[in-house]
């Protein structure tokens, strides 16, 4: 199917890995131009290696903006600069920052304001200028990736839970704000996804439930009614469907990607 994103500009925060970079091969694919933004440069470069590697048409198509996305002045200098290079973001996708998993006795003032630093701003400092711009344009999409943890409460993901369950009701609040001018805003929600991450949180888990991080990994795989944990080439699928024009009358969606381990409507 062509999802009919040639040549689109699709901006990704948090692309130098992970569900991120997975979303840049999967529009690279489809004919689009991506500019990757990342805390890191190093690690945006090696981001970009890895994409020539999976997709040797990426060079020419890719580029690469350093910015700390928990400052809000980072955040719009990243997108001007985007914006200079490959025109105007038809395409958000937000995938930066990840709040830290934290066992309930180690919560404090501190962490929790980091988690939301860490997850919520990041996502909401790239967010507000990009779709005041897409609503002046008149079209455009956004798909911010949260994660499950928004919707059940976990006892070592409280913090970031929280940050999540607010991006949840910022999808679905921006997406009845924008939708007459044309803009499009949907949440996908990750569950267990073999990225880097996936270890910080066995050991969270393996500390409250008192076991080792392996037998923390059997139990949390045993729970999946699919008897798997996802790839970040499972998630990307459905972002860049949710981001493309075959997606057209869907918005203000939150997309269940946790293998059906929390059955809920």
């Amino acid at each position: 199917m062509d999802l009919q994103l040639t040549d689109q500009h699709v901006l990704i925060t948090g692309g130098s890995k992970g569900i991120g970079l997975a979303c840049a091969v999967g529009f690279l694919r489809e004919g689009a131009r991506v500019s990757l933004v990342s805390r890191d440069l190093a690690h945006l470069q090696r981001g970009e290696r890895e994409l020539v590697a999976q997709f040797s048409e990426a060079g020419g198509h890719v580029a690469l903006h350093a910015a700390d996305l928990r400052q809000s002045a980072s955040a719009i200098a990243a997108l001007d600069a985007a914006e200079l290079n490959f025109g105007p973001v038809d395409v958000l996708v937000n995938s930066a920052g990840a709040a830290k998993r934290t066992a309930p006795e180690d919560l404090d003032a501190t962490a929790w304001h980091e988690a939301m630093d860490a997850k919520y701003f990041t996502y909401i400092h790239m967010l507000d200028p990009v779709i005041k711009r897409m609503g002046q344009r008149g079209r455009g999409a956004i798909v911010n990736v949260i994660g499950a943890g928004g919707k059940v409460a976990s006892p070592i993901h409280m913090a970031g839970g929280a940050a999540n369950a607010a991006l949840m009701l910022v999808s679905a609040g921006m997406a009845a704000a924008y939708a007459a001018k044309g803009v499009r805003v949907n949440a996908v929600n990750p569950g267990l996804t073999l990225t880097a991450r996936l270890q910080e949180g066995l050991i969270a888990d393996a500390k409250v439930q008192g076991i080792g991080t392996e037998e923390a990994l059997q139990r949390a795989t045993a729970r999946l009614p699919l008897g798997r944990i996802a790839t970040p080439e499972e998630i990307a699928n459905a972002v860049v469907f949710l981001a493309s024009p075959r997606a057209s009358y869907i918005t203000g969606a939150v997309l269940a990607m946790d293998g059906a381990v929390t059955p809920m409507i």
